[in-house]
């Protein structure tokens, strides 16, 4: 059996001041704005949605509130055409669709003028056996870390995302992966995350409910979480943070994933 962990993100920045006084000027300029588009298809009935909304300046608040009228429809590669309406703010939904496993799917938004597409196709599905939890030994304190175990197809090319919830609450971290290394195996995977000392919802105890989602994803999918991923925590030996690769065409942010989903929950003993 392989073991291995995934590595998460943690969005934070550094403020370096020196000891010397003296008065720094930032210039945050404005910069323009853009549209920012989250689209998932997955192989449930009625779990697929498109959410839009818009970057900010820096010196505006952080809420960023859905942009309605958007025009938006998602096409198969046998000639399908699902239409994706408003069912509140910024986010869109077609009731009663549901996505094919090996089927190809273009999303096509217009909103205010402006044209984007993008193109993601599901994958075959590769079953999650079990979820559970272990206890380890990391950065000085005893921790609770996720364990998901899963049968690795032969044939290179599957990548995976996995997403946990404790008590309900969608976890920030992100566990993106693929078969580089264990095609065709027994997998057991570790969610290795990072907490802050006050962050203690996030620390995984007895008594709490786990909810963890096995995502097989698209390799420009993967490519998209891994890079925000890298980003994030500064591993791209870049001395300033980067927007993640996307397969978005016409200049917006974001990502459009057509998957498979599957979901495994428990209580922490």
């Amino acid at each position: 059996m392989i073991k291995k962990g995934f590595a998460p993100a943690v969005l934070s920045g550094l403020l370096f001041l020196t000891s010397c006084q003296k008065v720094i000027d930032l210039d945050l300029n404005s910069t323009e704005k853009k549209y920012v588009i989250e689209a998932v298809v997955t192989d449930q009935t009625d779990s697929s949605k498109i959410l839009i909304s818009q970057t900010k300046n820096f010196n505006e608040n952080n809420t960023f509130p859905g942009v309605s009228g958007a025009l938006i429809t998602v096409t198969d590669n046998t000639g399908a055409i699902a239409n994706f309406t408003e069912s509140s703010a910024g986010v869109y939904t077609s009731k009663g669709f549901k996505g094919t496993v090996g089927r190809t799917y273009t999303l096509k938004v217009t909103v205010a003028g402006n044209n984007f597409t993008a193109v993601s196709a599901i994958p075959q599905k590769v079953n999650l056996d079990s979820a559970f939890v272990t206890g380890e030994f990391l950065f000085g304190e005893n921790r609770n870390l996720i364990n998901v175990l899963y049968k690795e197809p032969a044939g290179r090319g599957n990548n995976y995302r996995f997403v946990q919830y404790i008590n309900g609450v969608k976890d920030k971290a992100i566990f993106v992966g693929n078969d580089d290394y264990n095609d065709g195996k027994a997998v057991e995977d570790k969610l290795f995350y990072i907490t802050d000392d006050d962050e203690e919802s996030r620390k995984i105890k007895s008594g709490d409910l786990i909810w963890v989602e096995m995502l097989c994803i698209a390799a420009p999918v993967y490519k998209y979480w891994f890079s925000l991923d890298q980003s994030a925590t500064g591993t791209n030996q870049s001395a300033s943070p980067a927007n993640p690769v996307t397969n978005m065409q016409g200049g917006a942010l974001g990502y459009f994933s057509a998957h498979t989903y599957q979901k495994k929950s428990f209580l922490v003993p």
